[in-house]
């Protein structure tokens, strides 16, 4: 399962640093360093199984949560965003209905 989850995160650094040669390679290094740091984890632990659920969790965040953006030379202050078939899009239903703004607890309009 630790081989899996390994790969899961070595493929999810792939699809969000795509084209950021540096990037991903720092990447797949912070993973590699962080699964040895907990190779001598015994089989079966509890703390294995929770360090492979942080794994997943890092993967799906890396493949579905995380957009590049690159400066755009002729507009100063403007972004390229690089948004792939994984990337999660929601659908601002929560703003619609009118549940508001999640940190403050206030709405953020007024409807």
């Amino acid at each position: 399962m630790a081989l899996a989850a390994y790969r899961h995160v070595l493929r999810s650094t792939r699809i969000a640093f795509q084209g950021d040669f540096n990037t991903l390679i720092a990447a797949r290094y912070q993973a590699r360093k962080n699964f040895e740091e907990n190779r001598e984890l015994p089989t079966g632990s509890e703390e294995l199984s929770k360090q492979i659920i942080h794994a997943e969790e890092v993967a799906k965040f890396l493949r579905e949560n995380l957009v590049q953006g690159q400066a755009r030379d002729n507009e100063p202050g403007s972004y390229k965003l690089r948004i792939h078939e994984h990337t999660e899009r929601g659908n601002n239903e929560d703003i619609k209905k009118g549940k508001g703004n999640t940190l403050t607890g206030a709405k953020c309009c007024s409807s």
